[in-house]
């Protein structure tokens, strides 16, 4: 507790004999003030000095080391956003963010155990989780987002502004291969397929959400004239290439691309704030980061990137293209950093 010095000044009192003698009126009630002295310089000293910030041995320029990141196309936006801020409030070491797909991410962190972070636009499998438990990992999941998949078609598809997720499953599947079988009003030219391919989690969630009537991962790997990709810039290039082609990935790298895409309707909502927002939007899902409490403990540069990572989201999620989180699952996220660092 702060400690104040308080005194207290003479008492003057004057008798003004000179003005009595005047005749002037009788003077008076002497006036007692009670001044407060200005505090003493060890009061001053402990009053400027700040209290200690337990979060500043987590600050950018407070750790060294390197940082290893790798998975989800999805989440490659954001951690690499997350990445470039660090290094800007001071962080010295390396930060690798690799986009090379959720599963693939998995495998490099679950099983060769060479990254630090696994980024996902999907949860972790249980055989992914007993992979890693296999060489001593036990993940930790960090909620960080939400993505919309977007559908896309190029800009200069006039016809297409809505499908149902019947229609989707048909044509990812081979079932519809021209466009006039989706509806007899749209042309009849051949549907062109781009997909993200089985390394990744959302090829992972178009799977689960739109393909389980219409043959399921085989049919989707199996589409004839499909074009796959783990790098969702190739799949953007190839949709804006055709008015006649159509694929999916992650929302941000549709408003990267706004101006050449079009986002189709799915059972007639549009993706949006509002729309994933109220669970309206079929097609809304969970993003996450992965790491492990050993790791964190071992590698406080981690445990300081994963911190601010967390506490910096509200201010570049939307920018980057993707939905915040609930509140409660940010601060659940940040509730599993604490009990992580405190093992």
């Amino acid at each position: 507790m702060f400690k104040f010095a308080r005194s207290f000044v003479f008492v003057f009192a004057a008798f003004s004999l000179l003005l009595a003698a005047c005749g002037s009126p009788a003077t008076e009630a002497p006036v007692v003030e009670e001044v407060a002295e200005a505090p003493t310089e060890a009061v001053m000293e402990a009053t400027d000095t700040p209290a200690e910030d337990p979060m500043a041995m987590y600050a950018p320029d407070a750790v060294t080391g390197d940082i290893i990141t790798a998975g989800s196309s999805t989440v490659f936006p954001v951690s690499e956003r997350m990445a470039e801020l660090f290094q800007q409030e001071g962080f010295t070491g390396n930060v690798t963010v690799d986009s090379i797909g959720s599963g693939a991410g998995f495998e490099r962190f679950c099983v060769a155990g060479e990254t630090d972070v696994a980024n996902a636009s999907c949860a972790i499998k249980d055989s992914e989780v007993e992979s890693c438990a296999a060489i001593g990992r036990e993940p930790i999941e960090f909620r960080v987002g939400t993505d919309a998949l977007a559908v896309v078609v190029s800009a200069e598809n006039d016809f297409a502004a809505n499908l149902s997720l019947e229609q989707l499953g048909k044509m990812f599947s081979g079932e519809y291969t021209t466009w006039d079988q989706v509806d007899p009003s749209f042309p009849a030219e051949t549907i062109q397929i781009y997909s993200p391919g089985a390394d990744s989690g959302t090829f992972d969630y178009f799977v689960e959400e739109v393909m389980e009537d219409f043959g399921g991962e085989e049919a989707l790997l199996a589409r004839e004239g499909a074009q796959y990709s783990e790098d969702d810039n190739v799949l953007v290039q190839g949709v804006v290439g055709s008015p006649y082609a159509i694929g999916y990935f992650g929302y941000a790298y549709y408003v990267e691309n706004a101006d050449t895409l079009k986002a189709i309707a799915v059972e007639g909502v549009e993706p949006s704030q509002q729309a994933v927002d109220e669970g309206t939007y079929p097609l809304a899902r969970p993003l996450f980061i992965y790491s492990d409490a050993t790791i964190m403990q071992e590698k406080p540069q981690v445990t300081a990137f994963i911190y601010f990572y967390l506490t910096n989201l509200d201010d570049n999620i939307v920018d980057v293209g993707y939905f915040p989180a609930p509140a409660a699952d940010i601060d659940a996220a940040m509730a599993v950093w604490e009990a992580a660092i405190a093992k």
